[in-house]
């Protein structure tokens, strides 16, 4: 896969917007795409920008609220087909050790 992106959706309230991150989450799954779903958004992972851009957009109109905020960062290395976890490890290896506090 050769496209990366990081992706925050979330509806805007003051609530507990976790079953609209679910849904939004879940929307992926209708995709050939790799994800990862964190404490600050997602990390996806797509063969080329068309297929990411569609699944962003599922996961967007999965929320179902009357104000909808998204953050998109693409990283479309076309000379590479380095995947997400290769970048993880090429900073664990610069470390010495896993790339999170204690090493755990």
């Amino acid at each position: 896969m050769t496209v990366i992106a990081l992706l925050s959706v979330a509806p805007v309230t003051e609530e507990s917007m976790a079953a609209d991150v679910a849904e939004a989450v879940a929307a992926l799954d209708e995709f050939d795409v790799e994800y990862e779903t964190n404490p600050m958004g997602t990390v996806i992972e797509a063969e080329d920008v068309e297929t990411l851009l569609d699944a962003v957009a599922a996961a967007h109109n999965a929320v179902d609220a009357d104000r909808v905020s998204t953050f998109l960062k693409i990283d479309d290395k076309r000379a590479s087909d380095e995947t997400a976890r290769e970048k993880v490890e090429a900073v664990e290896r610069e470390l010495g050790r896993e790339a999170r506090s204690g090493g755990e």
